[in-house]
């Protein structure tokens, strides 16, 4: 399994580095990396994370749309920061989505981590619809989000995987940054 693991975490860095160029190739490779790692969760009972990797594949495609906007190219998303009041609404469903999912892990399923896993799968959900609608504080929000992941991988013995992560702290990091300088960044 690390072989296949490992092609996993490979071409997730380079998504998540063509996102951060705000190349749409992003969204195809990582289409690809989101359905090996579902399986991949799913052999190691991480359940919330197999199913984020299934939401993952819908917003891969709705990102890519986004982006790209096939025949209107004025209308594709620029880079943009969310107002007060939709940064608070994506957070509140972030907690919301991971006290639903941690209680449904943890009173149905055998699954590892339950409730750490569906409070990760319930903030990257919000991290990657951000993303897809290139909201800058998607960043920020996956620094958080993936230096976590990092330890609940290393749990998981899922040491590519935690590695993975590693790199895409820092690459968020990056993201960040270079977005926060987009001169094309729109203020609200």
């Amino acid at each position: 399994m690390s072989g296949l693991e490992l092609i996993a975490a490979v071409l997730g860095v380079i998504a998540v580095w063509l996102t951060v160029k705000q190349n749409a190739w992003c969204w195809p490779i990582g289409l690809v990396m989101v359905l090996i790692y579902g399986w991949l969760f799913y052999e190691v009972k991480l359940y919330s994370g197999m199913l984020l990797q299934l939401a993952y594949a819908l917003l891969q495609l709705y990102g890519w749309w986004q982006w790209k906007r096939p025949g209107h190219a004025e209308d594709a998303r620029q880079v943009s920061r969310l107002q007060r009041p939709a940064l608070l609404t994506g957070l509140a469903t972030g907690v919301l989505l991971s006290a639903a999912l941690g209680a449904a892990m943890a009173n149905w399923t055998d699954a590892a981590l339950p409730w750490l896993d569906a409070s990760l799968t319930g903030f990257s959900l919000v991290a990657q619809w951000w993303m897809a609608q290139k909201r800058l504080q998607c960043w920020p929000l996956w620094v958080a989000v993936d230096i976590i992941y990092v330890g609940q991988y290393l749990h998981q013995q899922l040491y590519f995987t935690a590695g993975f992560f590693v790199v895409l702290t820092v690459i968020a990091l990056r993201g960040w940054l270079e977005w926060h300088r987009d001169p094309a960044l729109v203020q609200p």
